[in-house]
């Protein structure tokens, strides 16, 4: 296994992709193994933390009839809808103090899948010096590829931590890593 403390330097984030209830087993919107990737994802949240160097976990946070929602004409069933335990982090997932969330899925109009789809994060970013962004989390195919995409296309090095990732598909994950590649992300397994 990658050794974080290894890898983290200054000038990196460690970004966190939708690690809730809801995408894990038992919730409505399941990821298969989803509740995996905690345990690989632990070790590097405290080690960025224990460095100093920034944490952001980001999060779905729908409100009840978003678009994305089949009963709304969207794809996907209810997940993730504000102030429900679906939306609750896993609670094995180590949330230091310190911490930074993005607030995604917000809107009425429109789905935001991606961690930067207008959240201010790549701004954020660069006021904070970063210039290395390591990412992980859920679905490798929905979620994480949108956020390394635009994190890509922000003009950050993009490194993903592909064990601690998880596809809502096995076909839909081998795409995206493909798709990550081509958008200049490093894929790291």
């Amino acid at each position: 296994m990658l050794s974080p403390e290894n890898h983290l330097q200054q000038g990196d984030a460690l970004l966190v992709v939708d690690v809730q209830k809801d995408f894990c087993p038992r919730g409505k919107l399941p990821i298969p193994r989803g509740d995996e990737v905690v345990t690989v994802l632990n070790p590097w949240i405290a080690a960025a933390a224990g460095r100093g160097i920034p944490v952001f976990l980001s999060r779905d946070w729908h409100p009840a009839g978003h678009p994305s929602f089949q009963d709304a004409g969207g794809p996907w069933p209810v997940h993730c809808v504000q102030d429900t335990p679906g939306a609750e982090w896993h609670p094995q997932l180590l949330i230091p103090d310190t911490v930074e969330v993005v607030t995604k899925g917000t809107r009425y109009d429109q789905d935001q899948n991606s961690a930067f789809d207008q959240t201010g994060l790549a701004e954020k970013l660069r006021r904070d010096g970063v210039q290395r962004l390591w990412v992980a989390g859920l679905a490798l195919d929905v979620c994480v590829l949108a956020t390394v995409r635009d994190g890509c296309r922000e003009g950050f090095e993009v490194r993903v931590l592909v064990d601690g990732c998880r596809p809502v598909t096995e076909e839909g994950g081998e795409k995206a890593l493909d798709a990550m590649r081509q958008a200049g992300a490093v894929l790291i397994e």
